[in-house]
Parts: structure tokens; sequence; C-alpha cells
């Protein structure tokens, strides 16, 4: 059963997108499920049902959002006011709307309006309502002030610049001590914010609080993290798995928590790195793959929101089928449940893909794959893709390349093949999507296409797995650079339909430990001067946006007692001839956010470049740059794609996409 609430809708950001306002996102449900409100949400609840007689004024339609979070079903509701024409054809609990101009019939009672900011935004009908009837709104649930970046405007998307990371710690099982750590910068600073903080609310896996603090995001582009163990000592805590609320206040130029989730054990085995979460709740999610025989694949299910998720809401299914499972338990609200991906598609397995249907009850979710080989034991954690219901297949595509070369490309990287194998997979990341015409492109760091492979018109169901070991042995591949990228890209020699929302997943395993990452990611138009739409996108403007601002946290203490390298892969994809190489600029600073040192890279146009932390500074830039660092990547002349991870040695590694602000 999905919940009746907007969270997230497409919009064309040619039409009037601005820096700080994504208009994608909805507010009105980050505002109403805030976990800091929701016991004077309960509150009003409570007087709301002892009200006789309730009168509900919805002048936005919103009392559906509202009902999901704070069920309504024990009010005795009289009255359902309506103030939009089109709205009297709905009714609530069975009352039939009328029009606003109907409130001055009432004699008594309570008004409840489902709003925010109510005497300023409906001072004007204020003297409709009678004497008798006291009125009650949103503003009783409000945030306090201090807790909002524009209060004047209290639905601004800047108020609500929230996010939800899994954060565990766990030390007294047999197993190796788990941790966790979440990592971002005080990017709002750069865009001007003078004094931004970082509310944070920690829940346990049964939904209750174990903390809540405030912390200052120090000065413009100082390094802000969030480790398990800092936390746990901080607040004396016991082992924990669960969701940790991040609120940025005070903050300007982007209305997204963006962060870095590493995951990490004491014995190095359990390395993993995340990309941030989706602020936004979706109804399915898509990229999970199969486990292989011996793995053991849990989802978690973090409810992001105050009301229970309901047995049965919950389901996963084959990719292309109906064939699957549903869970058949409750999750309490801001509860994580560890669920077993087995009890529900028991003979699944790789390169097999598995969809979710969440219901919008929780963020993009996270999910662990335990490897076990004798005494080995390692794990993994990646996270699945916002699976989109609002798309359908665009006839234009198919002409795009007259114009834009190649299009859409989804790009992965191929790290250096003697330490790594890579398996690539394309995976379906809309409802509708019934097909992918596809071929792949092998391509040298240097540029050069070494090879390209038609792979048709994929279906839905199937799971067309590329082992790059096997193509570059049957065909006799040579990379004169030891690595390169991938490219999926369109192709329609043999008809097809497509929406743009084309992805993929990367596995690479590291052949001398067999440790394992994955990462997954969407097509983009690259680096061209026409537009399509929203294409090509950009982080800090409008399209075509051909910049780059990518943020790379450093390892600091992942593996205790070794020196873990990072590891960076960045890719210059070009849908058209662009520079001949890119004019990039590695900004070493340290946690403070002040640069301390700068080394230049050229990429060639349309080829890539892995590279490590302590291959491109030296050993004194290092020590001067300190704990805490962290390298931003600019290129004011190509937009690059990066992905980044953590090295240690030949024991481990991790690898997942990057992001920018």
């Amino acid at each position: 059963m999905a919940l009746n609430i907007e969270t997230f809708k497409n919009a064309d950001l040619s039409a009037g997108w601005r820096p700080g306002n994504n208009p994608g996102g909805q507010t009105l449900f980050k505002a109403l499920g805030h976990p800091a409100t929701v016991p004077a949400a309960r509150r009003l609840v409570e007087k709301l049902e002892k009200s006789e007689p309730l009168a509900i004024f919805d002048p936005t339609g919103a009392i559906g959002n509202f009902n999901a979070f704070f069920d309504l079903g024990n009010c005795k509701v009289a009255h359902y006011f309506v103030q939009r024409i089109e709205d009297l054809s709905t009714s609530f609990q069975g009352v039939q709307a009328e029009p606003i101009s109907h409130v001055e019939a009432l004699t008594g009672g309570t008004l409840f309006a489902i709003a925010y900011d109510w005497e300023k935004q409906f001072g004007p009908i204020l003297h409709l309502i009678p004497d008798s009837v006291e009125v009650v709104s949103l503003d009783a649930m409000r945030l306090p002030d201090d807790m909002l970046t524009d209060p004047s405007n209290y639905l601004a998307p800047l108020n609500f610049a929230t996010n939800f990371a899994l954060l565990r710690d766990v030390t007294s099982t047999p197993s190796p001590q788990l941790h966790s750590k979440v990592t971002t910068a005080n990017y709002w600073g750069l865009h001007g914010a003078p004094s931004a903080e970082m509310y944070l609310h920690l829940f346990d896996a049964d939904g209750n609080t174990l903390a809540e603090w405030r912390e200052p995001l120090g000065q413009p582009g100082a390094l802000f993290a969030v480790d398990s163990q800092d936390v746990r000592q901080r607040f004396e805590l016991g082992d924990f798995c669960g969701s940790l609320f991040m609120h940025a206040v005070g903050i300007a130029g982007h209305d997204i928590v963006k962060y870095a989730l590493d995951v990490y054990g004491d014995d190095g085995r359990a390395l993993s790195c995340n990309h941030d979460a989706n602020a936004w709740p979706a109804d399915f999610y898509a990229g999970l793959p199969a486990p292989k025989n011996g793995e053991k694949l849990t989802l978690f299910i973090q409810n992001s929101h105050p009301a229970p998720i309901p047995a049965g809401s919950v389901g996963i299914n084959l990719m292309g089928s109906d064939s699957g499972g549903r869970l058949d338990q409750a999750v309490g609200p801001f509860a994580t449940y560890e669920l077993d991906v087995s009890t529900l598609v028991p003979d699944a397995r790789w390169p097999a893909q598995l969809e979710i249907d969440a219901g919008r009850h929780f963020v993009r979710p996270r999910y662990e794959c335990v490897q076990v080989k004798g005494n080995d034991v390692r794990r993994r954690l990646a996270h699945a893709n916002v699976e989109r219901t609002d798309l359908t297949p665009d006839p234009y595509i198919p002409q795009l390349g007259d114009t834009m070369g190649k299009g859409y490309i989804m790009p992965l990287p191929l790290p250096p093949i003697d330490q790594f194998s890579t398996h690539a997979l394309p995976t379906p990341m809309a409802r509708s999507q019934q097909e992918l015409p596809l071929k792949i492109d092998l391509i040298d760091a240097g540029g050069e296409t070494l090879a390209s492979k038609f792979l048709g018109r994929v279906a839905r169901h199937e799971s067309a797995c590329i082992s790059l070991d096997d193509w570059i042995k049957e065909d006799g591949i040579t990379l004169p650079s030891g690595h390169g990228h991938l490219e999926f890209l369109y192709d329609f020699r043999d008809g097809g339909e497509a929406d743009g929302w084309l992805h993929a997943l990367g596995r690479f395993e590291q052949r001398g430990s067999g440790h394992v990452s994955e990462t997954i990611f969407g097509a983009h138009i690259f680096n061209t001067p026409t537009i399509y739409k929203d294409e090509p996108q950009s982080y800090i403007n409008r399209p075509p946006g051909l910049t780059t601002r990518l943020f790379l946290r450093l390892a600091d203490g992942q593996v205790p007692g070794r020196d873990v390298d990072t590891l960076c892969h960045l890719i210059y994809p070009s849908s058209l001839p662009w520079h001949a190489t890119s004019s990039t600029t590695l900004i070493l600073h340290n946690r403070n956010g002040e640069p301390v040192a700068e080394q230049q890279l050229t990429i060639a146009c349309g080829g890539s470049r892995f590279w490590t932390y302590h291959e491109v500074f030296g050993e004194s830039e290092r020590r001067q740059a300190g704990s805490g660092a962290y390298i931003v990547i600019r290129d004011p002349t190509c937009r690059l794609f990066g992905y980044h991870g953590l090295l240690n040695g030949q024991d481990s590694f991790c690898l997942d996409h990057m992001f920018g602000f």
C-alpha cells in the first residue's frame, strides 16, 4: 500500500531553475514528518479528536498528506471546506467538500486549517470565520524560527534541506567491529550562508530516539563528519543500527543534503562507500542485484516517516516479473528493519535484478551483501536507485543523434584491469521501460574507442551482464593505458524506444582479495552547446552548465593501523566533440576548508583518468593537509563524471559515484 503523500515531481528545469530551489522536491511532506515536530503534531491530533463540531479547511488539497502521517480517523468531521472550485467534487471521510465561503454558517467548534503561515496567507478571509469558532492550523506544529533559514516562508525549500543516513556501530558481536561515517562539507557557506548548522536526530532500530543535537558546520567549505564511534562515545550508547536524520539550517544555495557514507570494520573486510540517500521516498526502487550462491543479501528498510509501515506494504520481485513476496510485518515510525531478501525471493541469483515496491515509505535504501569463503567474511554496502513512475517513451530521442551526437551517455569506470575485474549490467529504472535498445563501448583512458558491442533491444526481464574479462579475452583487446571506461549508449539500429532514464550497475572485484564493490547511476547528455530538456545538467548552473565541481572525501582512519589511500576515477564523456583535453584542477583542502595545495590533470575528450591521493599529492602536501582533508575537483571547461573510493592495499577497496555542489 503506497503512502498518500507527494514526495517528488519531475520538473522542467529550463522553465524556472535557480540555485537553492530544486523544483522537483515537495516540501510539505518534509515539514509534516520532521522528527522535531512529531510530538506537537500528535498533541494537535488529540485536540482535534476532542473537538465537536470539527470543520476542516483544506486550501491546497493537502489533507491526504497530513492524514497519512497522523490518522484523523477518530475525528468527527462535520464540514470539509476547500478554496479551489475544482476541489468541490472531493470529500474527506465521507464528508463532501464545500466552498470556504460557507464557513460563515458555523456556530462554534473548531476549524482545522491545513496550512502553515495561516494568518499571513489567509488574513483576507479571517473576517468570515465566526468569533465562536476556534481556529487551529499547521502552525501548531511549526519548527522554531532558529531552525528555519527563511522564517517568513515556512515551506520554502531551503527550510527543509533534510536527508537520512544509515548509521551503525556494532562491537559486541563475534564478527569484526562495524562502524559508519557520514562526511560532507559546508558547501552552503560557499554560497553565502554565514553560520550554517546541522540538526541531527539519531533513531535506533525500533525508531526510538538515541540522541538529538545540533552542530555548527564551521567556516565556508569546512569538512563536516559524523562518525558512529564518536556518537557512541559522546552519548554513551551501546550497539546501534538505525537512521540518522540530518537537517541543514541557516543555509544558502542548495536545498539538498549531500554526503558520502563510509561503512568500515576494524579488520578492513567491511569497507564500503555510498552516495547520499535522496531526500524523497519513492514508490519503487530498482538496481538491486540478486546475490550469488553463498552470499546473504540484506535490505535496510529505513522508515522515513512518523507513521508505521503496515504489514504487506513492502515487496520485492524479480525485475519484469510479478514473482516475489511481501514483508508480512509492520515497521514502526522511523524504525529500521533488516530484511533478508532471500525470504521474499529465495531463488533469485546474480545477475538477476530485483525491484523494490517501497510505497513511498522510505528513502533510497542501502543493501548489504555478506560474502563468506571459509574464514574470510567480507561485506559490501551499496544502494538501489529511484525507479521513475512518471516517464513514458520519448519519440524524439532516436532523432537526437543529428544534433546531440552520442546523446545520452551512461559512463562506468574500468579501473586498472590488472588489479580489478569488472562487470557491467544495464538496469531498467522506470516502470514504463519494457526494453533498452543498447550498445556498449569500451574506451581506453586516452579516449580511443577500442571495441563496441551491440546488445540489441534488451527486454525488461533480461539481465544483459557484460564481463569485461571475457570481452577482452574473446576479442583480443589491449588497453594501452591499462584502464579506461565504458559507455552504455542508445542504439536504434533495430528500432526500439527510450525515455532518457538509462541506468547501469558496475560490479568490481579486487583480484588479490576477492573484495567486491558496486555502484549504479544514470545517463546524461554531456558537453554539448545545445540543450535538450534539462540536459546537459550542472550542479551550480542552468543547462548546459559545462563546468565541474566535485567533492572527494579522503581516507581518514577507516582501517586502523593502515595507511589507506583514496582512489578517484574521472571520466570526460562527451556527446559531441568538445575541448581536446580537460583543464582539471585538484584542490586539496584541510578540514577547515582552506586550500593547501593544487595539482593539474588533463583528461582526453572522451577519455578518463584513474588516480590516487598518494600518487598525485606528495607526502609533505598530505602532511600539511592533515586529518579531515578533502579535495575539490574543478574544471571550468567541461563537465566531468567521477567515481571515488578507498584502497586498502591489496586487501580491500570500495567505489561509488561522486557528488558535486
